[in-house]
C-alpha cells in the first residue's frame, strides 16, 4: 500500500483539474485496503498506457467490445499492487507489443464510472496511467476483448473517441 500511496503522492498535476482526482484517488487508496483487488464493488484500481510513437505523431487505440469506445490498452489489477507491470502486461495481452520494464512516475490519473455488466454493479476504477513509447510500424496482435487495434495520428485522434481523459493525455504530451 505505501508503494502506491508514494506514487500518488508523488504525482505532479499538470492541469488544474487532475488535483481533485488525485485528492479522491489518494483517499481511496487509503480507506481501502483491498484497492487493487477487482471484487472490491464500489470499486478497485486498474492500470493502462498512452501509447506514443515520437516518430510518426501516433497513439495505439483499441476499440473495447464491452464497453464499445476507442481507448487505451490497460486493465485490472487483480491483486498485483506494481501499476506499471500492470500495465505493460495489459499492453502485451491486448496488442501484442512488448515493451521494456522501465521505472516511471504516473503520467496521469483517471477515475471513471463503469456500467453494470453482467451482473457486477456499476463501478469506478481508478486507472494509473503511464505513458510508454513504442514503434507504430511494429505488427499487432488483437485479443478477444477488442474489436480492433489502431495507430492514430493524434492530429485524427478525435475522430475516433471524445474520451476527455484521453483528450487530456494527448495535451499532456506538449507540456512535459
Amino acid at each position: 500500500m505505501e508503494k502506491i500511496l508514494e506514487l500518488l503522492e508523488s504525482y505532479k498535476c499538470i492541469i488544474e483539474s487532475e488535483k481533485l482526482i488525485k485528492k479522491r484517488f489518494i483517499e481511496f487508496v487509503k480507506k481501502n485496503e483491498d484497492c487493487f483487488e477487482r471484487n472490491l464493488e464500489v470499486g478497485h484500481i486498474t492500470a493502462s498506457a498512452f501509447i506514443f510513437d515520437p516518430n510518426n505523431y501516433k497513439t495505439l487505440l483499441l476499440h473495447h467490445k464491452k464497453l464499445n469506445k476507442w481507448l487505451q490498452p490497460g486493465g485490472h489489477c487483480d491483486g498485483d499492487k506494481d501499476t506499471l507491470s500492470v500495465a505493460i502486461k495489459e499492453v502485451f495481452e491486448e496488442t501484442g507489443l512488448v515493451i521494456i520494464n522501465q521505472a516511471q512516475p504516473i503520467f496521469d490519473l483517471d477515475i471513471h464510472m463503469i456500467p453494470e455488466n453482467k451482473g457486477i454493479p456499476e463501478h469506478e476504477h481508478f486507472d494509473v496511467r503511464y505513458l510508454l513509447l513504442a514503434d507504430s510500424k511494429i505488427p499487432l496482435i488483437q485479443n478477444h476483448e477488442t474489436n480492433q487495434l489502431k495507430w492514430v495520428h493524434l492530429l485524427e485522434m478525435e475522430n475516433f473517441t471524445t474520451e476527455e481523459s484521453l483528450r487530456r493525455m494527448k495535451n499532456k504530451l506538449t507540456l512535459v
